[in-house]
């Protein structure tokens, strides 16, 4: 079997309601987004590239020898914000999956990045994802908790295929419920095939553009992990993830 070249893309923008300007946030001295390019860079899985809607990003990145590629700050979503950096850094196809990890993730382990492929590579889907088991119950119930429906498949253990998404405490009567953590793998034709696609109905209503994928046909799978990575979306999620790098003594370099 030919190994198949994988990209990591990062998408980030300054706009943000709740903690503007996130991606130059200091973090142990330095600013989030090259701690997440850092954590990407360990995964050890393929180039890292920061899809970046504003040149102040990228000029972050590329001052701590990162690789940033600029992207039109009107697109819509992260998934469009790849898609765009992908075509202008590679043209001609030489990689054939791509990763997507969010830029507000600076404590994402990076074994997690490696992770997302399980499901592309064991289970043949479209897409990977993760998720973890919810221990907390006021999570199951927290519409803010996004809730992955998996059918577990017994010949590949720990991982499953996503039936669907939800806010809602899904599904109903006794078992795991979960709890999906947004980092996704693809392959580049089902990448190219979601970012022109218009939005789903069900995506709509759920608010969720995972489902845009389910309802045209593509598979994702699901591959569990032990942790949530905490993201950083608002000045309290902040003051967390500076108190976590304080407590890590991680270099500085």
């Amino acid at each position: 079997m030919v190994e198949q070249a994988t990209i990591v893309l990062i998408p980030a923008r300054l706009r943000s309601q709740r903690l503007p300007n996130k991606p130059l946030a200091e973090i142990g001295g330095v600013p989030m987004i090259v701690q997440v390019w850092r954590r990407a860079c360990e995964a050890e899985v393929g180039p890292v590239v920061v899809a970046c809607a504003e040149a102040e990003i990228a000029a972050a990145v590329e001052a701590h020898g990162g690789e940033a590629a600029l992207t039109d700050p009107e697109l819509p979503s992260g998934t469009d914000r790849i898609f765009q950096a992908l075509k202008r850094k590679d043209p001609a196809g030489r990689f054939e999956r791509v990763i997507n990890v969010q830029g507000d993730l600076p404590t994402l382990d990076p074994a997690a990045i490696r992770a997302v492929l399980a499901p592309i590579e064991q289970l043949g889907t479209d897409l990977g994802t993760l998720a973890t088991e919810i221990e907390d119950p006021d999570e199951r119930r927290d519409p803010n908790v996004v809730k992955p429906v998996i059918a577990s498949d017994p010949a590949h253990p720990g991982l499953g295929r996503a039936l669907y998404f939800s806010r809602a405490t899904v599904p109903s009567g006794e078992g795991p419920i979960y709890h999906h953590i947004g980092i996704y793998a693809y392959r580049r034709a089902a990448l190219e095939r979601l970012a022109v696609l218009p939005p789903s109905p069900l995506e709509q209503r759920e608010r969720l553009e995972q489902l845009r994928a389910l309802e045209n046909g593509l598979s994702i799978g699901v591959a569990l992990v032990d942790t949530i990575p905490l993201g950083v979306d608002t000045p309290k999620d902040l003051e967390r993830a500076r108190a976590m790098f304080a407590a890590s003594h991680r270099p500085i370099h």
